[in-house]
């Protein structure tokens, strides 16, 4: 059975080489994000979906790894929003079994899975430009002048940005543990 889409035979091909290519980084992306797989699946269905429906019209894409990275963080913030009052799947649950797991004492292993929970709560609450920021130093490891150039920011407007957002986040945290962290 065949079905409608938005591409043509001649952008099919393009749009399965832009998935294998990017794929596993917008998934990456979105479970750091997001804490669980099916989520993160669902942000990586929903970024090359809507890179398949683009018109001819719409503006081109300069930078696809950036544009598809800067999405997943988008996609999966609004993932986040949208569940505030549903729990998650426990990241333990798909962390375990990972080496070296058992090996952790069971308060401490409580107390980490909160604090993932709170900081993806905290990532929602932010700016999607905070949030990509945030997500692209603190969680993938990106330098600032890499960040710059994925947000399409000066250098200087992204140290501050992240700045202030680890402050924020900083207060927030130690407001929420009375002071302790």
């Amino acid at each position: 059975m065949a079905t409608s889409t938005d591409t043509t035979p001649d952008e099919a091909p393009a749009l399965e080489q832009a998935f294998l290519d990017h794929h596993q980084r917008v998934f990456r992306a979105a479970y750091r994000i997001t804490g669980n797989a099916p989520d993160a699946e669902d942000v990586l269905q929903t970024v090359f979906l809507r890179l398949a429906r683009k018109g001819e019209d719409a503006r081109p894409v300069g930078n696809l790894s950036s544009y598809l990275y800067r999405s997943a963080v988008n996609a999966a913030l609004d993932v986040l929003r949208e569940r505030r009052e549903k729990p998650g799947e426990s990241l333990e649950a798909v962390e375990g079994t990972f080496r070296g797991e058992g090996a952790d004492a069971p308060d401490r292993l409580q107390e980490a899975s909160e604090v993932r929970a709170w900081l993806r709560r905290a990532l929602a609450r932010l700016s999607p430009q905070a949030a990509a920021a945030f997500a692209l130093r603190y969680l993938e490891g990106h330098e600032n002048r890499d960040i710059a150039r994925m947000l399409g920011m000066s250098r200087m407007a992204v140290a501050v940005m992240l700045h202030r957002t680890r402050r924020r986040l900083q207060n927030e945290l130690r407001t929420r543990t009375g002071g302790r962290k």
